[in-house]
């Protein structure tokens, strides 16, 4: 048990600077970045994370040369179903971190305001509702479980 909470103060502590940096960049909080990154990646211990990097499930744009099929649970008409997508492949996870920070600042291709309720909120209860609402995940508990982690390990102290 306590093996776990090493590592898990291990990750949250390399991945916090570069939140926080990205804060000041993109104006996302470090507490949903570092919760989303947690129950994205495992802990950074998911093959997406630890073998290619990508701490967030991000999906491969088209055109992209750095990418890796893989099977991924997605949440269809009130169940889980697997399916192969294509996932964007990482040098590093502040590689992906940035990423992650873009892809909610400047919205998708098709809709640059994607993530707007994410970006102006000014609170990670506000931010985490965002997510849901702008479409973020499938999961219908992904609001929950990202205030959760938030609180379980204060990443609120690492918001502004």
């Amino acid at each position: 048990q306590n093996e776990i909470a090493v590592e898990h103060r291990k990750f949250i502590n390399k991945l916090a600077p570069q939140a926080q940096r990205l804060q000041g960049q993109y104006n996302i909080l470090p507490s949903i970045t570092l919760a989303q990154a947690i129950l994205e990646s495992d802990w950074g211990t998911s093959k997406l994370a630890s073998k290619y990097y990508n701490l967030f499930g991000v999906k491969a744009q088209d055109g992209s040369t750095n990418s890796v099929y893989l099977n991924t649970q997605e949440f269809v008409n009130g169940r889980y179903v697997t399916v192969k997508a294509r996932f964007q492949v990482y040098q590093n996870w502040n590689e992906s971190l940035a990423d992650h920070a873009k892809l909610l600042a400047y919205g998708t291709k098709w809709n640059s305001q994607q993530y707007k309720d994410v970006v102006s909120a000014t609170n990670y209860l506000q931010a985490a509702d965002g997510l849901q609402q702008d479409g973020y995940a499938t999961d219908p508990t992904y609001t929950k479980k990202l205030i959760s982690l938030i609180r379980q390990y204060k990443l609120y102290q690492y918001d502004d």
